[in-house]
């Protein structure tokens, strides 16, 4: 973030050691990080905002510098290349995983390895710390010594210390200067502890950078898939691992707040949290490409979330199981391109949202499936959430998209319940596990029943019972079984979303001028439901306009793999929080669609 001229989302690198994330300009500023965990308090938020609210910016010193970057193999190591009049030079960022250790508990450590290339090549750096969103100013001395500076910033409980080159106050701003030569390297780290700790170790940045590299290289190395898109599923798989806790086993939805779906407009929300449906959704791109132990962790996270009361279930909790996610009101940040409110929590941590059951439930079949052993609360868990759905049957909700005007029997909803019953049974018929299988399947039948007679419209699927609306959310019934994706009833949805969704050759949820959400604005396509559209063209037949759609989609992500949530086809830019998973989950199963479609006739 350069003064008040705004960065596009998708000249945002990510950086993740699995407990947090930074986000990394093409022009060498990291203007989102919050420490110590995704969904704490940002220290640099630039990104909603400016450079006054918080930032650490370091490039050339040759205003007319070009950069290319990429990341270091299947890696979260970001490789940035200057081309400088005097020189080039690369920047390596990465946030390191302690392998063996569990040193970074109580530490993160961001590192800026600057390695010369050719020539010699200065580097301008400055820093402004801004702890709390933008809240707080922090006390800021000078430590370490002439050989080997440190700066170290604290407030209230977070502390910071930056090592590697001298830095110079000016104004709240921290600046100072570091010139390469060819052959050497310069490194720069922040690190991250509590405040009522003493200064920690400098990091062995050789070995941190070393073991971070294995880590993300072994993981990668498990992917199975073969198909389309190599290079973009094996970094989409990444970024849903980025996006998960190593230690709790939390998927969040995205790694930032508030970055709006209508630029200057109000739809701004919260995504740092763990949606069950997200991570549900998530987890079954994980195992259909040979990852079932990571559904033994995240098992286990649903197990502590949702423990309790059924009438308690949550559709979302924070990164541990927190509950309380109380919605609120920044007005420290300004907002990216003024969109406000910012926002941290997210109200629809209250809302009932129907499906939620139906996406845990399908999900922990597929992982039975796959081979995951039950334990010994895992089985208890599914039947507390099949009595939740039993005990809930006839009440309207928010849906998939959560809205925030008055409750529907929207049919995904309703789909999805259908499928909680389903999986139920199946659980019992072909797993041989104990429950209530007469009860459960007569449940399943009278939601097929309902469904049938009462979401049917003109032939196809509406968006909610006694509308003729659709919204995008029905391309997902076929893929929990509902329907076959040739149903007359589908391929007329399908034409209907074609005709009411399609913008510019791209999906957009509903439309809003119906006033469904309650909301005011607009938005943009929403790239996942674009991606379902190519899984339906794929399993209909319609190879040739899925290869057609999903190339375009693929071109969408930027020069490093990151997808955020819409994109505006007009202004030719992403839009909505970034990298987000539901993105990258979709593209995942759009490719396994189109390499299982290859070998059918056409």
């Amino acid at each position: 973030m350069s003064g008040t001229v705004t960065v596009p989302i998708e000249d945002y690198a990510l950086l993740s050691n699995c407990h947090t994330a930074a986000l990394v300009s093409r022009e060498g500023g990291i203007d989102w990080l919050c420490l110590p965990r995704l969904d704490s308090a940002s220290v640099f938020g630039a990104l909603l905002g400016t450079e006054q609210n918080g930032c650490w910016n370091l490039r050339p010193h040759d205003a007319n510098a070009v950069a290319s970057r990429r990341y270091d193999g299947d890696t979260f190591i970001l490789v940035t290349r200057w081309e400088t009049a005097t020189g080039v030079a690369e920047v390596h960022d990465v946030m390191p995983i302690h392998r063996h250790s569990r040193v970074d508990v109580d530490r993160i450590d961001l590192v800026r390895r600057i390695v010369g290339i050719e020539g010699s090549v200065a580097f301008d750096q400055d820093v402004r710390f801004r702890f709390d969103y933008s809240r707080a100013l922090p006390w800021v001395r000078q430590d370490g010594t002439e050989q080997e500076p440190a700066l170290v910033a604290t407030a209230g409980p977070h502390a910071i210390v930056m090592r590697g080159a001298r830095l110079h106050p000016v104004d709240h701003v921290h600046s100072g200067e570091v010139t390469v030569d060819a052959g050497a390297s310069v490194d720069l780290t922040l690190t991250w502890y509590p405040s009522h700790l003493p200064v920690p170790e400098p990091l062995d940045v050789e070995g941190g950078i070393a073991d971070t590299r294995r880590w993300w290289q072994d993981w990668a190395d498990r992917i199975e898939h073969a198909g389309p898109h190599q290079d973009l599923v094996v970094r989409s798989l990444l970024t849903l691992r980025a996006l998960t806790n190593r230690e709790t086993g939390g998927i969040a939805a995205a790694a930032t707040t508030s970055l709006p779906e209508d630029f200057g407009g109000s739809r701004n929300w919260d995504y740092r949290y763990v949606w069950l449906r997200d991570a549900a959704l998530t987890l079954e791109a994980l195992l259909a490409h040979g990852f079932t132990h990571v559904a033994h962790h995240w098992r286990n996270w649903l197990l502590r979330a949702v423990a309790g009361d059924p009438a308690d279930l949550q559709i979302m909790y924070g990164l541990a199981g927190e509950r309380d996610l109380v919605e609120r009101e920044l007005a420290s940040l300004p907002g990216y391109e003024e969109s406000v409110p910012v926002r941290i929590g997210n109200g629809a941590a209250l809302q009932y949202q129907a499906d939620v059951v139906g996406e845990v439930l399908v999900t922990l079949s597929a992982a039975r499936g796959a081979g995951l052993e039950e334990s010994k609360f895992s089985w208890p868990l599914e039947k507390h959430l099949i009595r939740h759905a039993a005990e809930n049957l006839q009440r309207p909700d928010q849906g998939l998209w959560e809205i925030r005007g008055d409750p529907h029997m929207f049919t995904h909803s309703r789909v999805m319940v259908w499928a909680a019953f389903d999986r139920a049974v199946r659980a019992v018929e072909e797993f041989g596990l104990s429950g209530h299988l007469d009860e459960w399947r007569e449940l399943r039948d009278r939601m097929r029943h309902e469904i049938d007679t009462q979401a049917v419209v003109d032939g196809h699927f509406s968006q909610y019972y006694g509308t003729t609306e659709v919204d995008a959310s029905l391309l997902l019934l076929p893929l929990v079984g509902y329907c076959p994706p040739d149903d007359p009833r589908m391929l007329a949805t399908v034409a209907k979303i074609e005709q009411d969704l399609m913008e510019d050759g791209m999906l957009r949820r509903y439309r809003t001028v119906t006033k469904v959400d309650g909301l005011p604005g607009r938005e943009h396509p929403f790239l996942a439901c674009s991606f379902w559209l190519v899984e339906q063209y794929a399993t209909t037949g319609r190879v040739d306009e899925a290869e057609a759609l999903m190339d375009r989609l693929c071109a969408i992500a930027n020069d490093v793999g990151l997808l955020s949530e819409e994109y505006d086809v007009h202004g030719r830019r992403q839009v909505g929080n970034t990298p987000q998973a539901f993105s990258h989950l979709a593209l995942v199963r759009a490719a396994d669609a189109l390499a299982r479609a290859e070998h059918r006739p056409r």
